[in-house]
C-alpha cells in the first residue's frame, strides 16, 4: 500500500479517494474502525473527527494510523478541508501531532491549497477567491468559523510543536529548493511548515519534494500529484477503470450544510422539484419531525426527486443554536437527516445526494454503510461513490461549499442507471 489516507470527514475522504482513483490507483474507502482491505494501492479511512472533542479525535486517528501502518502503508496522508476547518483547540494540530508520533516523521508540510476551487495560500494566509478567508462567508460557519487567515497562527495555537512557513518564492524554485528549505526549518527545531501554493504546478512541486516522506498533509489535490510520481518511480502499475456510480430507483437530496452555496443549490432545485425546509429553531421533537418529513417525502418520490433540508441563513442558524446549543443543533440536523435517509431507502430511493461533510457522515452511518467504492474525481463538490450494502446505492457526497448551483438535479440524473 503506497498511501494510507485519514480524512477528518466523509466528503473529504471521498474527494481524496476520487483523486487517487483518477490517478489510476486501486483505492478503497472505509469508515471508522472497519477492517482495512488488502490488495489496494491506497486505503482512505473516513473519521467524523473534524469537530469532535480533541481526545476523541486523537483516539480515532491513533486507531486508523495503527491499522494502516499495520497493513503496510508506506505513507500516511492527513486530509483536511481546503479552508483548514478547525476550532482553536484543534483538531488539525492534535491529530497531526499523533501522526508524527506514530510515523516517527521529523517534519511535514501543511498544504491546504485547492486552486481549482479558488482556495490558495500566500505568505501563509488563506484566500477564498480574492478574499482572505476571514472576510469570506466561511467566517459565518456554524461549527468552524474561520476568523484568522494566518494559518501559521492557526496551527501554532493547536500544537506545542514549532510552526514555520514555506513561502511561494521558494516553491517557485522547484523541489530541490523546497527540500533545502524544509531541511533548514527542521535543523532550526521546527516540525511543521505551512506551504504556500497558488497553482497546480506549485502543488506538483510540493508532491515531488515529499513523495517518499512517511507523513504528508494537505488537500486532496496535493495527493493527486503522487500517483504519476510513484508510477515514474516504478512503484505503481496502471489499474483498470472503475465503473460509474449508478443505480435505478428514486432520487433524493438531503442537505444539512448551511453554506451560501448549499442554500443557492437548494433554491435552484426548488424551481424544478419539491423542497421541504425544516426550521430547527421550531423543532418540537426529533421523532415528530421525522414522521412529518417522511410523510411529506415518501408519497412524492414516485413523481421525481425531492429535497429535504435543514439549511438556513446565518440568522436561522443563530436561532437554532440559541435554542439547542451549537452542538445540539448540529446533532439534531444529523439525526433527523440520517433517519430520513433510512426511510427513503426503505421506500425505494437508490440515488442519494447529501450536502454537507458532517451530514454525509451521519447519513452513511445511519444507513449502516462501512465501505464505499469511489468513482474517479470529476470536479470540486461532486464526490460520486457506490455502496453495496445494505442496498445497492449510488451516492453523491459533497462538502456543501462547492459544486455548481444546478448540481442537485444534474447529478441525480447522472447517477440514474
Amino acid at each position: 500500500m503506497l498511501l494510507g489516507g485519514i480524512a477528518d470527514d466523509l466528503t473529504g475522504a471521498v474527494e481524496l479517494a476520487g483523486m487517487l482513483a483518477a490517478g489510476g490507483m486501486r483505492v478503497a474507502l472505509v469508515l471508522d474502525d472497519a477492517p482495512i482491505p488488502s490488495g489496494q494501492d491506497a486505503v482512505v479511512v473516513a473519521l467524523p473527527s473534524r469537530v469532535a472533542p480533541v481526545a476523541e479525535a486523537r483516539d480515532g486517528f491513533a486507531r486508523a494510523a495503527d491499522a494502516l501502518l499495520g497493513a503496510g502503508a508506506r505513507m500516511l496522508f492527513f486530509k483536511y478541508c481546503a479552508t483548514f476547518d478547525s476550532t482553536p483547540q484543534g483538531n488539525i494540530g492534535p491529530c497531526a501531532d499523533l501522526l508524527m508520533e506514530r510515523t516517527g516523521a521529523p517534519f511535514t508540510l501543511f498544504a491546504p491549497s485547492f486552486p481549482e476551487a479558488e482556495r490558495r495560500v500566500f505568505m501563509g494566509h488563506l484566500f477564498v477567491g480574492a478574499q482572505l478567508v476571514s472576510n469570506s462567508p466561511k467566517r459565518f460557519d456554524p461549527l468552524t468559523p474561520m476568523t484568522e487567515p494566518d494559518l501559521v497562527k492557526v496551527l501554532a495555537a493547536q500544537t506545542a510543536r514549532r510552526v514555520g512557513l514555506l513561502p511561494l518564492p521558494v516553491v517557485a524554485q522547484g523541489e530541490a529548493a523546497v527540500a533545502r528549505h524544509a531541511s533548514t526549518l527542521r535543523e532550526a527545531g521546527l516540525s511543521y511548515a505551512i506551504a504556500d501554493a497558488a497553482t497546480e504546478e506549485d502543488l506538483a512541486t510540493l508532491a515531488r519534494a515529499s513523495w517518499d516522506w512517511p507523513l504528508a498533509t494537505g488537500g486532496s489535490n496535493l495527493a493527486a500529484h503522487y500517483p504519476p510520481i510513484w508510477r515514474e518511480k516504478g512503484l505503481l502499475a496502471p489499474a483498470a477503470a472503475l465503473p460509474p456510480a449508478r443505480a435505478g430507483g428514486h432520487g433524493a437530496v438531503l442537505a444539512g450544510s448551511c453554506s451560501d452555496r448549499t442554500r443557492e443549490q437548494v433554491a435552484h432545485f426548488a424551481g424544478h422539484h419539491p423542497v421541504l425546509r425544516i426550521d430547527l429553531a421550531r423543532l418540537e421533537t426529533p421523532a415528530a419531525a421525522l414522521r412529518e418529513a417522511a410523510g411529506w417525502a415518501l408519497p412524492r418520490l414516485e413523481r421525481g426527486p425531492v429535497c429535504i433540508t435543514t439549511a438556513g441563513d446565518p440568522q436561522a442558524v443563530a436561532a437554532a443554536q440559541a435554542r439547542l446549543g451549537r452542538e445540539g443543533a448540529a446533532r439534531a440536523a444529523e439525526e433527523l437527516l440520517g433517519g430520513l435517509a433510512r426511510a427513503l431507502v426503505a421506500a425505494g430511493a437508490r440515488r442519494l445526494l447529501v450536502a454537507g461533510g458532517e451530514t454525509s457522515g451521519a447519513v452513511i452511518r445511519a444507513l449502516g454503510i462501512a465501505r464505499l467504492t469511489v468513482a474517479p474525481y470529476v470536479s470540486p463538490g461532486i464526490g460520486l461513490c457506490a455502496a453495496e450494502a445494505p442496498e445497492p446505492l449510488a451516492l453523491c457526497l459533497e462538502s456543501g461549499k462547492l459544486g455548481p448551483v444546478d448540481m442537485f438535479g444534474t447529478v441525480l440524473e447522472r447517477m440514474r442507471a
